[in-house]
C-alpha cells in the first residue's frame, strides 16, 4: 500500500469515528475514559496538536468544535450529565 492511499484510509478511519461520537452524544466522556483511556476531548486535543504542529493556529475550543460538530458549550449543555460517583471512582482507579 503506498503512503496516499494509507492517509486516505487512516482519514476516512478518522471521519468515521468521529461521526461515530457525534451519533452516540448518549455516551459520556468519562464512560469513554474509563474504558478506553481516552474520549472527545482527548481526540480534540490530538487533532490540535497536529494542526499545530503543521504550522496551523487552532486553539482548544476551535479543535473540540471540529470534534464535537458544534461549540463544546453548546454540546455539553444538551449531552453532558453529571459524573455518578461511581464513574469518579473508576476514573480514579484507571487513571
Amino acid at each position: 500500500m503506498d503512503d496516499a492511499t494509507k492517509t486516505e484510509l487512516e482519514a476516512a478511519a478518522f471521519r468515521r469515528l468521529v461521526s461515530h461520537f457525534r451519533e452516540r452524544s448518549d455516551v459520556q466522556n468519562i464512560d469513554l475514559m474509563n474504558l478506553s483511556g481516552f474520549c472527545r476531548n482527548c481526540l480534540s486535543r490530538w487533532y490540535q496538536e497536529a494542526a499545530n504542529e503543521k504550522g496551523l493556529d487552532m486553539d482548544k475550543l476551535e479543535a473540540r468544535e471540529i470534534i464535537y460538530g458544534m461549540p463544546f458549550n453548546e454540546w455539553k449543555s444538551l449531552h453532558q450529565t453529571e459524573a455518578t460517583k461511581e464513574q469518579q471512582e473508576a476514573f480514579k482507579k484507571s487513571h
